[in-house]
This record gives structure tokens, sequence and C-alpha cells, in this order.
């Protein structure tokens, strides 16, 4: 069975019809002021307890009045969801696939602009960002999960004569609890998505900072088919929906996205109530990283370049995924310091709407007081050296400067904590301490997620990769550490960086498969005895 092509991603030109597009929807999305409700079997709720959301570039500016689900609403949505259940699964495998391939063709197409757009102003992403992510990532994950489940249908055991062997794989007991992130609209609705697809129903709780593209989400996956109740909309405080939804003895799975603070509550509650559960919840998380750019003198310059600044300071480092921390050689820092920092100097940040920056601002108030500390921590400690940047201004927008410290210690705390902003620590090593970097590389983060390395000669490329094997489950040879296609490099990473489940292929949907192994037996046996109890 073939498998999709990825979505054509566009480039947005000048001249280009997309571009004219995408302005005119940005102007038509700024002028506009919704209401976001939850809903709750198909029905819009509007709970009065609201919050507004805003652009971070220009944070005065109201996109939306988010209505926030509180624990009736959460339990409302839990039963409907189970009363829903039964129907959902009854459709059948290739009718449910066949909603998310429209809502694929959907989005390529006539919705593509709306939620491109939606995830530029309300995530503060720029227009390349957000076609990466909204448009292409999600579709694909539309395209490539439906195709990977059929896949998954045809693996069958084989059958001895007189009998029949298969395997039927059903949904899980009760519902999907999906939590999503605020930093890819993809990921919150592959989160939504891919349990539904196998017959499962679902909570979906949007960051309610992401909540403007996720509302739209929702609205084009009812115009593709999707019937009232299989995924509820439930945008809601985490301590709220944790309350609820963890209280519930019908929680089957948990599909997380998010920091690892909140990842390990998640077990923890659960663990703490596993007795209270109709079934043991599988529990699917991709948490945080401290992407790792590590480089060999025999590495191409501006290769290298190239890979720190577009893996550190693209989407303002608000992937967990983003390059955070860099091990260069002595002699090789030597030829690109200079040019770097006077690129990351030159690099346009301000309002996504004017596509000559590359830099919008990040994501609220939150984020931006936390990197900040981070940056002004550093400016004081005499182990940092201050390249570029360290400016952070959040007057109109929560703005922060791409910002690069060389770390005389390799394992300081911007070397090793993630950051999640625009902060990109370098460590310069002697180019003969190659093999004791790398052990310094593999132990000093808790995380695993991803990471990248550059070389040209191919005994360092197998020695590196070899040495770095368990310190990102995405890893890069000459490239930087973001950007993983689905259908091309599954994405996920193990430590303190989640379970590794591998969102973008099969791995990660069997986790919401319950097998059922079936024998039939075509001519029954009549007797209870067997050859060898026969008499001498």
């Amino acid at each position: 069975m073939s498998l999709p092509k990825n979505e054509v991603v566009f480039d947005y030109r000048v001249g280009s019809p997309e571009r004219a597009t995408i302005k005119s929807e940005l102007l038509r999305l700024s002028n506009e002021s919704l209401e976001i409700p939850c809903v709750i079997n198909g029905q819009s709720v509007y709970t009065g307890n609201t919050v507004d959301v805003v652009m971070p570039h220009a944070h005065s500016h109201v996109l939306a009045k988010l209505h926030l689900a509180g624990s009736k609403e959460l339990e409302l949505a839990i039963r409907g969801a189970m009363q829903s259940k039964s129907a959902w699964e009854a459709l059948g495998f290739e009718a449910r696939l066949r909603i998310f391939e429209k809502a694929a063709d959907l989005l390529s197409g006539p919705w593509r602009a709306r939620i491109n757009g939606s995830t530029m102003l309300g995530q503060s992403k720029n227009v390349f960002q957000a076609e990466v992510d909204a448009a292409c990532e999600m579709a694909d994950f539309f395209r490539f999960n439906a195709a990977f489940y059929r896949r998954i249908l045809l693996d069958q055991p084989i059958s001895a004569a007189g009998q029949l062997n298969s395997v039927e794989y059903r949904a899980l007991d009760g519902f999907i609890a999906a939590i999503a992130p605020f930093n890819f609209t993809a990921i919150s609705g592959n989160l939504s998505t891919a349990p539904a697809m196998a017959g499962n129903v679902v909570l979906w709780k949007p960051s309610e900072t992401q909540s403007l593209s996720a509302y739209l989400t929702y609205q084009m996956l009812v115009e593709a088919g999707l019937p009232p109740g299989v995924i509820q909309f439930v945008p809601s405080l985490g301590a709220t929906a944790a309350e609820s939804i963890f209280a519930s003895s019908h929680l089957s799975g948990v599909h997380f996205t998010g920091s690892t603070k909140t990842f390990e509550s998640i077990i923890s509650t659960v663990g703490s109530r596993i007795g209270h559960y109709e079934s043991y919840p599988r529990i699917v998380g991709e948490t945080g990283g401290k992407g790792f750019v590590f480089a060999h003198t025999s590495a191409d310059p501006d290769a290298l370049r190239v890979a720190l600044i577009r893996g550190a300071f693209e989407y303002q480092g608000q992937k967990c995924s983003a390059a955070s921390r860099a091990y260069v050689p002595e002699s090789l820092w030597k030829r690109i310091r200079d040019d770097l920092v006077s690129e990351v100097k030159d690099i346009r940040m301000g309002d996504v709407r004017d596509f000559r920056n590359l830099m919008g601002a990040v994501i609220d108030g939150r984020a931006h007081t936390k990197i900040k500390g981070y940056i002004d921590y550093a400016k004081a400690d005499h182990g940092y050296r201050l390249l570029a940047g360290g400016e952070a201004d959040a007057r109109e927008g929560y703005y922060v400067q791409p910002t690069i410290f060389e770390s005389t210690d390799p394992r300081s705390r911007l070397m090793s904590e993630e950051i999640f902003g625009p902060v990109l620590a370098v460590h310069v090593y002697p180019d003969a301490e190659l093999d004791s970097m790398l052990k310094v590389c593999n132990n000093t983060s808790s995380y695993a997620l991803t990471g990248a390395i550059l070389a040209q000669e191919r005994s360092v490329i197998e020695k590196l990769s070899h040495a770095l094997r368990y310190a990102a489950g995405n890893f890069y040879i000459n490239d930087k550490p973001t950007g993983a296609v689905v259908g091309q490099q599954p994405f996920g990473g193990a430590r303190k960086s989640g379970t590794n489940d591998k969102a973008g292929s099969a791995l990660n949907l069997t986790r919401w498969l319950s097998a059922r192994t079936v024998k039939e037996t075509f001519v029954s046996p009549k007797n209870v005895a067997y050859p060898h109890m026969e008499a001498e």
C-alpha cells in the first residue's frame, strides 16, 4: 500500500497568488473579534468565564474572547463522549478515515489561508513557519495517519489448516484526553485526531494561547463530516481540566505535548488513582528538550552557521526541538564567530504581518519573564560572555532579541536547562578534546529529543552518531535539529523528553488501538483424548 505525498510548501514570494491571499486573510482576521465557545456534543457553549486571545507581537490587540470550560462542562463533555462512542466505532475504519482525508483537502485548499493566518496572528509565527506547521504538517498528519492505519489493519497472524486466525483492531474502552501546547497548530490537531481515527472519542484541551487556530481547525473538521460528540472541544485551565479528566473512571488514554513538569504530574496523578480506572490508561507524551548542535573540525562553516541561526531562532526558539546549546571546536569557532554574530544582529524582529521579519514575539508575558530571567542571570554571571542580543521588551509585544552567550562551563545552566526561547549557549572546546566533549554532550542534559552533528569525514560522522545515539530521538547530520516532516522523520524523544512514541508514524497510532485476537476453528475436535494417550 503506497503512502501519500507530503503537502507542497508554498513559499509566499512577492507576486505569488498565495501571498496576496494570506495578506487579505490577515487583514480580515485582524479586524474580526471572535467569541470562541466550548463545543460539547456539537453545541456551542458560552460559559462566561473568558480570557482574551491576543496577538503576542501586539498584545493590546484582542483577537477573540475564549470561553473556558469548568468542571460542569467537562463532566458533560465526558458523558457526551461516552454516549457517542458506540456509534463512532460502528461507523467503521474506512468511513472514519475519509473524514480526515477530506479535512486534509480542505486544509490544502479553502481553509489554508484561514488556518495559517490564525496561527500567524495568535501564535506570532511568520508566514513560512505557519505554512510548514498549520497547513502542511497538519494535512500530512491527516493523510499519513489514515494510510498508516490502513497498513496496521493488514498486519494479521498466520492460520493453520482447519482454522482462521485474525486480529481485530478496536478502540480503547473509554475516552482519550488530548492536551495540547501553544507552539504547533499541527500538533494540537494531531493529538486530538490520531486517536479519533481509530474509533476513540476525545476530549480536546487546546492551549488558551493557541485556541484561535484550534477552534478554526475544529470547525474545519466539522465541515469534513466529523459527527457531534466525537471530539469535544473544551479549552480549560490546567488545574480544572485535571480535576475532572483524571477523576473519571472512563479515562483510557492521555495524548500530551507540553512541559516535562506537567507530564510528570499527569503520570503521578494517574498512578495514584490507578485502581479507580476501568482500564489502565495509556499515557503518550512529548515533553521538553534541549536540542544540541555538535560540530567537528571538519564541519562546513557555512552549514554550521545556518544550522545554528535557523535552529535556535526560527519561531523565537519556541520549539522543543530548537538548537539551544552548541559545542564548537576552537579552530572552527574562530572562523565562524564574527559572521555568526553579525548575521544574528541583523535578524529582523517584529509584527509577523511584515513578511521581512524572521522573528515575531514570544507567546505571552509569562514566557517573556522566564526567558528574560535566564538572560539577566547569564549577564550577571562571569561564566558567560554575551555575543549578541540580550535585550527583552514587552511594552508593545513580548519581544526577546535573538541572543547568543558563550559559556565557559559546558554543564552550566544555559547549557543544560530548557529555556524555550531565542537563547543559544555555545561552549567552545579545544580541538583535541573531542572524545571528552562527546561524553559531556551526552550526559549534561536530562532531555533526549533532538540533536545535530556537523562533520564532513565519514568516519567522524559514524563516531559521533554512535557516541550520541541515546542523546536524541531525532538526530540530524549536517542540518539543524528542527523541522521533522511527517512520514519522513517520525518525531519523539526519550529520557525526560517523553515516551518516544513517534508522532507521524504507525508507532504512535498503535497506542490508540486495542487488539482482539480471534481464532475460528472450522472442524471442531470431538474427542477429549490425544493420540499420545493410546495404550501401548
